[in-house]
């Protein structure tokens, strides 16, 4: 699959690297697996001298006679005795960029905590000697979020405050996923919607899926279900580094959110834990849920649901690991069935979410959230607000729209209305075929 979209990163690369001609630059890219870091970074460094080296799970010393084969394929530099630290190999190449101008990406670079966790130090100490008197291009690539965050952004680590920018690298968005589908001659809104639904917009997936031709939702689900799919055991190699030793107890509560389970209550009722610290970290140190409170809630209202903000992890926990008995069985006709049973429901929840984001993706909007009342009464799929120009959208949101009552739902919004007197109100019932609207 070619390179797609990244336009914006890019650019913010371009701008670092013309400025690296006056002194060093470094940027971190971070952002879950999968999501195309190494690929953005390497088609940025297409059109000038660069370096890339990947930091793997092997002593120093191996590293650093890798790095040195590398080195030597792109520079022409006499090294003489053996080199056994990484801050030998970086010293030497920021000698180098004070004699020419090139991008240096370093993949993997939380991997380093493993190897040899002084590295971080001694990066900085040489960066902070060296920076103004060369011309270094340094990209630092991380996979795992936490890691990434605690090496950069945590004021007692040594390179907090040393990248110039940290891009966080998203997946691609609905109208990105179209222009991938679109060059390979598919453009129909169901096929958009269930690769949405399934990969989330991973670039990775999306690759894996035009490459086998499965684009059909049969055709995606015989891809992901047998015992070869790269699918299978994603979600675990996901995050298990992530966790660590407690991985089960937070796959768990990621099990019982795919699931619907997404109040804390009903989380620490089922497990008979104090789920607290775990919804924290998995909110604020991983990155991977959200807390959401009904639209127009007041700060400290404790009407909130927690959600998993991949898509294709909410997949694989509803559907793969929660039926992981079967997969160890080998039983993916199983797997298929409980599929095809709930998908409909399932699917119904991703609409919603398609179509939150569709909105967003508008920029109409300044507010896009659900509302609910106590007890999840009066529950609306989707409200946004326009404050500049006072208008309000207010949606039922159906995969069957026939299903939809207006009159119900104008009930169920009275009580919102009474915050937006005044206000130009959009009642809609959209359904899948209302997406090219917004398209």
């Amino acid at each position: 699959m070619k390179f797609y979209n990244r336009a914006n990163e890019l650019a913010e690369l371009g701008k670092l690297y013309e400025q690296a001609n006056e002194a060093a630059r470094m940027t971190v890219i971070t952002g879950r697996r999968r999501v195309g870091k190494t690929m953005l970074a390497l088609e940025f460094a297409k059109g000038h001298r660069s370096l890339y080296l990947f930091v793997s799970k092997k002593s120093e010393p191996l590293l650093c006679a890798e790095y040195l084969e590398e080195i030597r394929k792109t520079f022409e530099v006499p090294v003489y005795g053996e080199i056994k630290h990484f801050r030998e190999v970086f010293a030497l190449l920021l000698d180098l960029a004070k004699k020419e101008r090139f991008t240096l990406i370093i993949d993997e670079f939380q991997e380093f905590y493993g190897i040899n966790p002084a590295v971080y130090s001694e990066i900085q100490h040489l960066w902070d000697v060296n920076k103004s008197t060369c011309r270094m291009n340094l990209i630092c690539i991380g996979s795992v979020y936490s890691l990434m965050h605690r090496i950069f952004e945590e004021a007692k680590e040594p390179l907090f405050g040393r990248a110039d920018r940290i891009l966080l690298l998203r997946p691609f968005s609905i109208k990105n996923i179209r222009t991938v589908l679109r060059d390979y001659k598919r453009d129909d809104l169901k096929t958009l919607f269930d690769c949405y639904a399934l990969t989330g917009g991973l670039p990775k997936y999306l690759e894996i899926l035009v490459a086998s031709g499965a684009f059909s939702y049969d055709e995606m689900l015989k891809l992901m279900l047998n015992e070869h799919s790269p699918f299978i055991n994603e979600g675990k190699n996901l995050l298990v580094e992530e966790f660590g030793r407690e991985y089960g107890t937070y796959f768990s509560i990621l099990e019982l959110i795919a699931s619907g389970k997404t109040a804390r209550t009903e989380i620490e009722s089922i497990l008979e834990i104090h789920a607290g610290a775990y919804l924290a970290r998995l909110e604020q140190d991983y990155g991977i849920i959200s807390r959401r409170k009904p639209f127009n809630a007041r700060p400290n209202a404790r009407l909130l649901k927690y959600f998993i903000n991949d898509n294709f992890l909410n997949f694989w926990f509803r559907f793969i690991f929660r039926n992981r008995s079967a997969v160890e069985t080998g039983n993916y006709a199983y797997i298929r069935e409980v599929i095809d049973r709930d998908y409909a429901t399932w699917s119904g929840f991703m609409l919603e979410r398609y179509f939150h984001d569709l909105f967003a993706e508008s920029g109409d909007y300044n507010v896009i959230g659900s509302y609910w009342e106590k007890g999840n009464q009066n529950e609306i799929d989707l409200v946004a607000v326009n404050d500049l120009k006072k208008k309000l959208v207010v949606a039922e949101i159906k995969m069957n729209k026939a299903r939809i009552n207006m009159d119900a739902l104008k009930k169920k919004g009275e009580r919102l209305l009474e915050s937006y007197q005044g206000y130009e109100v959009t009642w809609l019932a959209l359904g899948l075929e209302d997406a090219a609207d917004y398209l």
